[in-house]
């Protein structure tokens, strides 16, 4: 694996509600604004790097994204084990006909999350 990294930004509903699903998957708060009622954070784990963006963005609608971010953790079971009674996946964990083993999450606004790992 590449020391690649990854960032996007995301609108959410929620920023607080966000930042209490992205905690239960792992991602470490790296930062937010305003501290009290936050209007934008970001997020990261595994190389991603994800920014939470509500309120005034330059985009219109509701968020919306068709695809899904992979994250890639030393060990989907880990990621798991760590999830377990906290947040319901979508799917898996499966292993997949191309060699990975992958576990998706859904997270509040409807973007994807697969963690997946070699086999």
């Amino acid at each position: 694996m590449t020391d690649e990294r990854v960032a996007a930004i995301l609108k959410v509903r929620d920023v607080e509600g966000s930042l209490a699903w992205y905690r239960q998957v792992g991602f470490e708060v790296r930062g937010r604004f305003p501290e009290d009622g936050p209007t934008w954070a970001e997020v990261g784990r595994d190389g991603l790097v994800l920014q939470l963006l509500a309120g005034e963005t330059p985009w219109d609608g509701e968020p919306r994204f068709t695809g899904c971010f992979y994250v890639h953790p030393t060990s989907v079971a880990a990621v798991q084990a760590a999830t377990s009674g906290k947040v319901e996946p979508a799917w898996g964990p499966e292993e997949r006909e191309w060699g990975t083993r992958e576990l998706g999450y859904e997270d509040p606004d409807g973007y994807i999350l697969a963690f997946t790992e070699l086999l």
